[in-house]
């Protein structure tokens, strides 16, 4: 039987152990393969004094090791960026973009898969976008008649899943985050959290969110995102932090059902 494998698509460094490190904690030390492709390095993720700002080269450094100590907290085995500007990411070339995601999932040939939902979670462009390059891709990928970068050889996923934000859990840290809403065009946008009803699948992390912690205490730079949340002992946050391991099944190829998942790998073991 192939060796199981999990490979997560997201926007930003920090996006995986903020969204859902201790869900890929957990299947690392169980012996899956988790990966992470990031779209960017973060270079616009600058939250001091502005007259401090070291600029989107020196930041984009500064947020790349970062995010390579956080993935080696969590224990993953992969790491992989498209180099897209932070900010930027709605802006790609879908037809490139694909293109780039299709040949990892290609090379990697993950069984699961996790990206943002349709909305990124609280509607930030750039998670709304590679949520929606990241399903095309998977179609694309398992098309043996698609060429990709690199024309490797097809290859179909078998399940893919949004990482989303319930509301018993978003109820939990709204009191210590403030204001989580932003400007986007001429609208206000912010975190619209999924009805638990909603949620398909509840992974039980809780035994790995010291790691989850660890790792996103490696995000120094993206501490002050967290409100109050940031500075609680370490036993006080993971209690938090277990409580987000909640997704939503878009699809599945070998189980379904409305009863609760609490295994991306039902129906592959």
């Amino acid at each position: 039987m192939d060796p199981l494998k999990l490979l997560a698509v997201f926007a930003h460094p920090d996006d995986e152990s903020m969204g859902m490190g201790g869900t890929l904690a957990k299947y690392a030390a169980e012996g899956v393969e988790t990966h992470l492709v990031c779209a960017s390095r973060g270079e616009r993720g600058w939250f001091g004094p502005e007259e401090r700002n070291p600029g989107l080269s020196a930041l984009g450094q500064i947020r790349t090791k970062e995010l390579e100590n956080a993935v080696r907290e969590l224990g993953m085995k992969g790491l992989y960026f498209l180099n897209y500007i932070d900010g930027e990411v709605d802006q790609a070339d879908p037809v490139e973009a694909i293109g780039r995601i299709a040949a990892h999932i290609r090379r990697i040939t993950p069984q699961v898969m996790v990206t943002f939902p349709p909305d990124g979670n609280y509607g930030h462009p750039d998670h709304i976008a590679i949520g929606q390059f990241t399903s095309a891709a998977i179609v694309c990928a398992a098309d043996s008649t698609y060429r990709d970068p690199e024309s490797l050889p097809a290859h179909r996923v078998s399940k893919l899943y949004y990482m989303v934000d319930g509301e018993n859990f978003i109820n939990l840290i709204t009191p210590f985050m403030g204001d989580m809403t932003f400007p986007v065009d001429d609208q206000l946008r912010g975190e619209i959290p999924w009805k638990e009803w909603m949620i398909t699948t509840r992974i039980d992390m809780a035994a790995h969110c010291g790691a989850a912690w660890k790792a996103i205490q490696c995000h120094q730079s993206q501490l002050a995102t967290l409100g109050e949340l940031a500075e609680m002992p370490e036993e006080s946050a993971a209690s938090v932090l277990a409580m987000q391991g909640t997704f939503y099944r878009v699809f599945s190829l070998v189980n379904g059902g409305r009863k609760i998942e609490v295994d991306f790998f039902e129906g592959l073991r």
